[in-house]
């Protein structure tokens, strides 16, 4: 892929970029490389609809117990076991991050899943420190929940786009010739 630079004179440089220099990938060659690779793919792929899946059952026990005051225990649990599931994707995801960009957390291509993800694993340990201390009404303590699973559900459209990003931009990049037209 070419760009071809103007300067004041008219004259063009053209320069061989990759797809991260104009924004439209989100990994370099040896970065996809790594991510097809490493089994940590393979683990956020059954890791994530696991949560979701569990995220959309418990949501159904939660809004249960809040309408009709029953079906607490089974409500907890499944926040519980929403929490669980969501640390594990979230270490594991770490370690991915890790093999792939090189950094634990907070690589440029995901820095801003990985703010809001910080916020998400904060309400569900909120919800979990007022539950093992008995802070807060079950009602109180699963409005906390229902925030934590909002924080959740933005988290998870933020990386279907970048997914999708993801695989849009490997399709939508191969074998085009971007020119700007940009003077500098």
């Amino acid at each position: 892929m070419c760009l071809v630079h103007y300067t004041q004179d008219g004259e063009g440089a053209v320069s061989h970029i990759t797809n991260d220099s104009i924004g439209g990938g989100l990994y370099t060659p040896e970065q996809k490389k790594r991510r097809d690779e490493t089994v940590w793919t393979l683990v956020q792929a059954v890791l994530a609809p696991l949560q979701f899946l569990v995220f959309a059952i418990s949501t159904v026990f939660i809004i249960n117990f809040l309408l009709n005051g029953t079906g607490l225990a089974v409500a907890t649990a499944s926040v519980i076991l929403k929490t669980l599931i969501l640390y594990s994707i979230m270490v594991t995801g770490a370690i991915w991050e890790r093999v792939v960009f090189g950094r634990y957390l907070f690589a440029p291509a995901f820095f801003w899943e990985d703010v809001v993800s910080m916020g998400v694993i904060a309400l569900h340990t909120i919800y979990l420190l007022m539950w093992l201390t008995a802070v807060g009404s079950p009602q109180e303590q699963m409005m906390v929940a229902l925030a934590a699973y909002s924080a959740y559900v933005v988290n998870a459209i933020q990386f279907l786009l970048k997914f999708q990003q993801a695989r849009s931009g490997a399709s939508d990049m191969s074998g085009l010739a971007y020119r700007s037209g940009a003077k500098s």
